[in-house]
């Protein structure tokens, strides 16, 4: 059965008809940018099976994030292949073809945008037009597009503005998560995605790099081969940064003690608590507590 299409603004012609559901946004398509960048439409698609998108140029610059399901890109006459966590550009001048896998259907994310900055925004981090990655944190990638949606139909006289500022943020949060497309298709790199979403979900009940390795099957020295492949921390310190943003937010109620906190988060005394938060935030949790 096809779903209701949630459509915020005219629909320009260049979008497919062969969505089984979607929500999506537009702005005016002439506007220029503030600050020489601008989102002109966005929005999350449910593709049919028979979804194709064959264009040889195209408008504005635009990026697409693959949420779910499987299909084949290809950009500049080169394939490849479509998994959950591609994130790929292209813009004017660019040819490209998108089709889903009839039997995984893709479930994919986009912005489309223009402007002076847009092309200089684009290669000075990532994807370039023409160009796919792969997002070693998918689920933030994910979050900041619904964030994005939300915004574009939430219209007021702010709503350009606010997406374009979280396209920038996007652009940065791709490029600080962004590892190589062949990386991303192979079992360690899927197991160290396994491994991070469930240190990140169960980090108030982990303590030590054993206790990690043991829940997520897999020994301590590959755990840390796994992390220093494709993360910028050690397991261990990766645990430490996500008790410590959580520190964050409980500093901010007044009610709550900084022994509470370090007793609720598992570090061994308030001392090494605030040694650990000093040595990430560069103050101690009381300056912290007062500046906010």
């Amino acid at each position: 059965m096809i779903e209701k299409i949630q459509d915020i603004g005219e629909v320009p012609s260049f979008y497919s008809t062969q969505v089984l559901k979607a929500e999506r946004f537009y702005f005016d398509m002439h506007a220029r940018g503030r600050q020489g960048i601008t989102v002109v439409c966005g929005g999350k698609e449910h593709c049919e099976p028979d979804f194709r998108i064959d264009r040889s140029d195209f408008p504005f610059y635009s990026i697409e994030y693959v949420a779910r399901g499987k299909g084949e890109l290809v950009l500049q006459d080169h394939k490849y292949p479509l998994i959950a966590g591609t994130v790929f550009a292209y813009g004017p001048n660019i040819p490209h073809v998108i089709t889903t896998d009839p039997k995984d259907r893709l479930v994919k994310y986009f912005v489309d945008f223009n402007g002076s900055r847009a092309l200089p925004l684009l290669t000075e981090y990532a994807p370039n037009p023409g160009q796919l990655v792969h997002a070693s944190s998918p689920t933030q990638i994910l979050k900041i597009f619904e964030e994005l949606i939300l915004n574009g139909q939430n219209v007021t006289r702010y709503s350009d503005v606010i997406c374009a500022t979280i396209l920038e943020y996007l652009v940065l949060k791709v490029a600080e998560t962004a590892v190589s497309h062949d990386f991303a298709r192979s079992t360690a790199f899927a197991t160290y995605q396994t491994c991070c979403e469930y240190i990140r979900e169960n980090c108030l009940a982990l303590q030590t790099l054993s206790q990690m390795a043991e829940a997520c099957n897999i020994d301590e020295a590959y755990l840390c081969r796994l992390f220093k492949r494709f993360g910028d921390l050690s397991p261990y310190k990766y645990l430490n940064r996500l008790k410590l943003n959580i520190a964050a937010i409980q500093l901010q109620t007044p009610d709550t003690t900084i022994k509470q906190i370090a007793f609720e988060l598992g570090f061994s005394s308030p001392f090494h608590f605030s040694r650990a938060f000093k040595k990430t935030y560069g103050v101690s949790p009381d300056s912290f507590r007062h500046r906010r």
